[in-house]
């Protein structure tokens, strides 16, 4: 083994002088390759501050702006059903009819009370005319004159008692007559024809006016101070007097045909919440597609941002110090930049700090960039991707409102 030794030392200078001159024309060659890459192409854009349309979207349900309980006045059997269940029914529509025959009754008794205490009246009017002349001659007492003064003014009271019945009557009566005072959709009837109806359990249905229809939703707490502070400092520009242009998207995706406004806003949050309710008010014509208790999407456009900076999605990268994006310099070498990112607005979203005015940021090929390696810009058609394809085309900023308030 010791002479195997000897003879590998003895050879071993002239094979690593071999193997050095094999490796360093190798080395050479790849280092010249190399040199022969050029410049990253990479697709860019650049940079133009503008003011954006802003919208914020909230989740909202639908409410009848006006739904009434149609409720028995009195109390009776309940006779007939006078409208189809579902179906719209107009203002002053008769619904249901009760059995009158009992109130007819009292209706005719009450006037029967009446024409009684008239006729006293007239006989007591009639006997105080008489009274007067004799007593100014002193031919009766002032006794027999004062009675008659009080009888005469006890029946005309009398009188206007009965007459209070004969009122009362006639508004039971017409009671009988169950009318919705709204115009809309109706519900199913708690009653059926033959039930009696207790001033306890007067509930008959219920009418909801569909149009108007109102849309409820809810602003946090924290929602409406990162709007006040924004609004504060310029970020965003609220419509004067909250004169927001309302959209509805229903459930299936589709927007609804008609827009709206805010129509009230509680002054007060919600203790068990931390929200205020917001209102909006829309048109619902026939068909009427909104109907109430429907859960719908809640747009309101009429927000800006001056002088926003967006870039598209994609340019955006996350580290370990949170959100960055890559920018050519004016020398065409890449340069890493931290950024602070805002809302969505679209494929877009809002820069609030990192980027300013004619910056060039990259959007497609970051992942290959490094600090000041150099790059050339290329049109997204003819950017080509590390598999052989063609990079997308770069997204312009949208001229439509897009950032979610959620």
């Amino acid at each position: 083994m010791s002479g195997i030794t000897r003879k590998f030392k003895r050879f071993l200078p002239g094979g690593c002088l071999f193997l050095a001159f094999l490796v360093i024309p190798a080395c050479h060659k790849e280092q010249k390759a190399e040199g022969t890459h050029g410049p990253l192409e990479v697709t860019a854009v650049t940079v133009k501050p503008q003011d954006i349309p802003v919208v914020f979207e909230f989740v909202g349900q639908t409410q009848s702006s006006h739904q009434v309980e149609i409720r028995a006045r009195v109390e009776g059997f309940l006779e007939k059903r006078k409208y189809e269940e579902g179906e719209p029914v107009k203002e002053g529509q008769v619904m249901f009819q009760m059995d009158s025959r009992p109130l007819e009754a009292s209706l005719q008794e009450a006037r029967g009370e009446l024409a009684q205490q008239q006729a006293k009246w007239d006989t007591n009017k009639a006997n105080l005319a008489r009274i007067k002349p004799l007593a100014e001659k002193n031919a009766v007492s002032k006794k027999d004159l004062d009675d008659a003064v009080g009888n005469e003014k006890s029946s005309a009271a009398s009188v206007i008692t009965s007459q209070g019945k004969v009122r009362q009557a006639e508004l039971s009566l017409s009671y009988t007559t169950i009318t919705s005072p709204v115009g809309g959709a109706s519900s199913q009837a708690k009653k059926q024809a033959g039930s009696y109806i207790s001033t306890s359990d007067s509930l008959l249905t219920t009418v909801a006016r569909l149009d108007p229809i109102w849309v409820n939703f809810s602003v946090s707490e924290n929602e409406k101070l990162k709007l006040i502070d924004e609004s504060r400092k310029g970020t965003i520009k609220l419509p004067s007097g909250d004169n927001y242009d309302v959209e509805i998207i229903l459930a299936d995706g589709t927007v609804f045909p008609k827009r709206g406004r805010l129509s009230f806003a509680d002054p007060s949050f919600s203790q068990e919440t931390g929200t205020f309710l917001v209102r909006a008010v829309l048109a619902n014509p026939p068909p009427y597609l909104l109907r109430p208790g429907q859960f719908v999407r809640v747009k309101l456009y009429g927000a800006i941002r001056p002088n926003a900076i967006t870039v598209p999605r994609r340019a955006v990268m996350q580290g370990a110090k949170g959100h960055f994006v890559w920018v050519v310099d004016k020398e065409n070498t890449a340069e890493f930049r931290n950024i602070t990112i805002g809302d969505w607005y679209g494929d877009s979203c809002f820069i609030t700090s990192g980027l300013k005015a004619d910056e060039r940021v990259v959007i497609d090929g970051g992942i290959k960039l490094a600090p000041e390696v150099p790059v050339k810009i290329v049109e997204p058609q003819a950017a080509a991707d590390p598999a052989g394809g063609q990079k997308p085309e770069a997204a312009a900023p949208q001229k439509t409102p897009g950032p979610n308030k959620k």
